[in-house]
């Protein structure tokens, strides 16, 4: 297979690695790194090149992807806070910064800036999609940026998606981020109620989601997370800890924008709960757990 071109994926968790793996599968020469070494490893038996830092990994290479926890994160490993020297000054100036990382509104105009003082060309592309999805290389790349980046940018998000939306100036992927995993959560969380009564009412959950099957009110997301629920399978898709992030990060951009949110600040309360349980590395789906708790 031809190589398709270098990059650095730099965060290698449950959506990093299967990230990672695609690109490598399609011909990139794919180098990766993660804070955990041992989490990137295993991605050495698909071709990738582990790096022990974040620096190394993107020296010389065409493109820098994060997919790391959150803003925060981001920031310090591009600026070299928890790297030697930084990301940002290690990478060639006709490089491209793929931010995939689901970081909120004031963290991807806060990174934006940083790649414009380093003179490094960026684009704001979150991805749509949990781990089933990143292992089938089928995410919706959420892609905001400079136009005359697309066609470059093409064949990374053709490695790692089933589509690409180009959405205008960077900081518009981010934003439409936050605005389907409010629906994303608000679903996991009435799920989880929905679940619950019909337990307590005596009811098998079951027949929830078997009267809910091809109606009007059907979502295929409704099964995934409720049959998880009734199986108490939660192994981790989107963990509790992400989950309780991101309806921060939904919060805190809607009361800047004078949006009153309450179904995202009851989620938000709901996935803490989760957290406090000692349910952060389970999938969201347990939210169920603190729903009803025995």
């Amino acid at each position: 297979m031809a190589e398709a071109g270098s990059i650095a994926v730099l965060g290698t968790g449950i959506m990093g690695a299967p990230m990672a793996r695609n690109l490598a599968r399609a011909g990139f020469a794919v180098r990766v790194w993660n804070r955990t070494r041992a989490k990137a490893e295993p991605l050495a038996a698909d071709g990738a090149t582990v790096c022990d830092t974040a620096a190394a990994a993107a020296k010389g290479v065409d493109f820098v992807l994060t997919m790391l926890g959150d803003g925060d994160a981001v920031e310090a490993t591009m600026t070299g806070r928890s790297d030697d020297g930084g990301v940002l000054a290690t990478m060639r100036r006709d490089a491209i910064w793929l931010q995939c990382s689901t970081v909120g509104v004031a963290a991807c105009e806060r990174l934006g800036r940083l790649a414009a003082d380093a003179g490094v060309s960026y684009v704001d592309s979150p991805v749509l999609g949990t781990r089933k999805p990143a292992e089938e290389a089928k995410l919706n790349v959420l892609a905001s940026g400079d136009e005359a980046l697309r066609d470059r940018c093409a064949d990374v998000f053709a490695a790692i998606g089933q589509h690409t939306d180009w959405l205008g100036p960077a900081g518009m992927g981010s934003r439409l981020k936050l605005v389907m995993n409010s629906w994303v959560l608000a679903i996991t969380s009435a799920v989880a109620e929905a679940v619950a009564l019909a337990e307590r009412l005596g009811l098998d959950p079951a027949l929830f989601l078997s009267t809910l099957n091809g109606t009007q009110l059907d979502t295929p997301y409704a099964h995934i997370k409720g049959n998880a629920m009734i199986k108490r399978d939660f192994a981790a898709s989107f963990p509790a800890a992400g989950a309780a992030k991101d309806a921060g990060l939904i919060v805190a951009a809607a009361t800047s924008s004078g949006v009153q949110v309450d179904v995202a600040r009851a989620v938000l309360e709901k996935m803490r709960r989760a957290v406090d349980a000692g349910h952060k590395d389970d999938d969201m789906a347990a939210a169920y757990l603190v729903t009803a708790p025995s």
